[in-house]
């Protein structure tokens, strides 16, 4: 009798816990789907808001990672996926550090864009040298983009705040209009062409170099959406950096932390069991061992839903019921070529005298986008980049797999070609509205947010908000979602 009177006095401390909490048990059950960055950073912040007894099962059919990629040429790593990150990365700053990982080892090499015929700029080794020439070239153009990109990247920065103090957003327009309002909306269904242009920004500089840069962020052109543009060209200034060992690591590594139940499967569909209370879902998925189901009382999609018909995933028992568009994505395919470069193709006939380490285009009638003469993942303290004469790695992106007499065009030998065929990025501006997290009560679209700008911060800044989003939907903190001016609220809060 005693220990009844004991167990249930427990319960009850257990039950007032929980009301103090918020008046709910948390979840017992999570299920997200994608083990990119966006799956790994969101099943990292699952379970700091929920805590460490939720049981968070992970669906990759692919390898962990997703487009954090590598592939191995002569026993070395290479980026095979997204190479770098900007200095204002914020929330992957905060992975290397929590996870322990280092910065690589920076090697600096000289970059130009080509033109078609010859160079249309070419970057010297001193700065100001540099800057001069863009002046002479452009005039002041290059100031204007950098005052318009810095203005959007300080507007865009306003979301850590608001993710530090547990807002979240149900839909892509609310979360661009709590950090712009109206213009962060207007700058997804205008073109960077045209906010530049607007801007004082002059045809030819953009032709020459804003071109230049969103063909290799993006493989698409200055008539893509403004924001998403801005974007990339903040990308492509200030500090870069990326992961000793591969940017991969975060994602392997945040799993890890987090102790995930990796499935190694394909998730076919989504059903809705029941609404009493909370929800549950059903997830279904096959693997090798056969056909297998589970039930959730939360599921994140962590991965685009509509690549092709054999990737979509089927949602049943909804109502109303849950569209799934064919919206296009743009494919990109990384080809790492081990040779020697053909140097007299960008009208150098002395290969020792080829200075650049990376090659951007202008949007002329090519079939390649950049190309880089690139490091291994692991560097050394005494690695030294390959000099133009010698057989080095180089990473050629391109729209379609290169073919042999284009390889012939860019190398005069190779001794081996690998590549990485990627749905990179969705086709930005071929939406005419923007999608929702929120699918369901506690169902999340995290790639959502690639439609307004495609990176792997602006999907670890989607993987903070869904988290925050289905723990303040899970506490009924209905203040805390799709709130307007954040700012001030923010202020008298500190």
């Amino acid at each position: 009798m005693a220990r009844a009177a004991g167990l249930l006095a427990a319960l009850a401390a257990l039950l007032a816990a929980a009301a103090a909490a918020g008046g709910d048990a948390g979840p017992s059950k999570i299920a997200v789907v994608g083990a990119g960055i966006g799956g790994s950073a969101v099943t990292h912040f699952l379970q700091q808001h929920f805590g460490p007894r939720v049981q968070i099962d992970v669906f990759e059919k692919g390898t962990v990672g997703g487009r954090l990629a590598t592939i191995s040429v002569n026993k070395q790593h290479y980026e095979s996926g997204a190479a770098s990150f900007h200095s204002l990365s914020l929330h992957m700053q905060d992975f290397v550090k929590l996870l322990g990982l280092k910065h690589r080892r920076e090697v600096v090499g000289r970059s130009a864009i080509f033109g078609g015929e010859n160079f249309v700029l070419e970057e010297t080794d001193w700065y100001l040298l540099n800057l001069f020439r863009l002046w002479w070239h452009y005039g002041i153009s290059f100031l204007r983009l950098q005052m318009w990109v810095e203005e959007v990247m300080e507007k865009f920065m306003r979301i850590y705040k608001y993710q530090a103090h547990g807002y979240a957003f149900s839909g892509v327009e609310e979360l661009l209009y709590s950090l712009g309002e109206s213009s962060f909306i207007n700058m997804t269904q205008r073109s960077v062409a045209e906010s530049l242009l607007h801007v004082g920004v002059t045809q030819r500089f953009i032709d020459d170099i804003v071109s230049a840069v969103l063909r290799a962020s993006y493989g698409q052109s200055a008539a893509m959406p403004a924001f998403a543009g801005a974007m990339a060209l903040a990308g492509a200034q200030g500090i870069l950096w990326s992961v000793e060992g591969g940017n991969k690591l975060v994602c392997s590594s945040l799993l890890k932390l987090t102790k995930a139940n990796v499935i190694h499967a394909t998730v076919t569909s989504v059903t809705l069991q029941h609404t009493e209370g909370k929800p549950l879902y059903q997830v279904k998925y096959e693997n090798e061992a056969g056909s297998s189901f589970d039930f959730y009382d939360i599921v994140v999609l962590a991965t685009p839903l509509h690549l092709d018909n054999s990737s979509t995933i089927v949602f049943e028992g909804f109502d109303p019921p849950i569209e799934v568009m064919q919206d296009p994505f743009q494919p990109t395919v990384i080809s790492l070529v081990h040779g020697y470069l053909n140097s007299s193709y960008f009208g150098f006939s002395d290969p020792k005298l080829f200075p650049f380490a990376s090659i951007l285009t202008t949007d002329f009638p090519t079939f390649f986008c950049a190309l880089d003469n690139i490091c291994p993942v692991n560097i050394s303290t005494n690695f030294r980049r390959k000099q133009p004469q010698e057989a080095a790695v180089w990473r050629v992106q391109s729209p379609k797999p290169l073919l042999r007499s284009q390889l012939k065009t860019l190398f005069r030998s190779y001794y081996s070609v690998q590549t990485a065929e990627w749905q990179a990025h969705p086709l930005h501006g071929s939406r005419t509205t923007l999608p929702r997290f929120a699918l369901h009560d506690q169902l999340f679209h995290l790639n959502a947010l690639e439609w307004a700008a495609s990176s792997v911060e602006v999907m670890a800044v989607a993987a903070k908000n869904v988290a925050l989003l289905a723990y303040n939907r899970w506490y009924q903190d209905l203040d805390k979602i799709d709130q307007k001016d954040l700012m001030h609220k923010v202020k008298t809060e500190l």
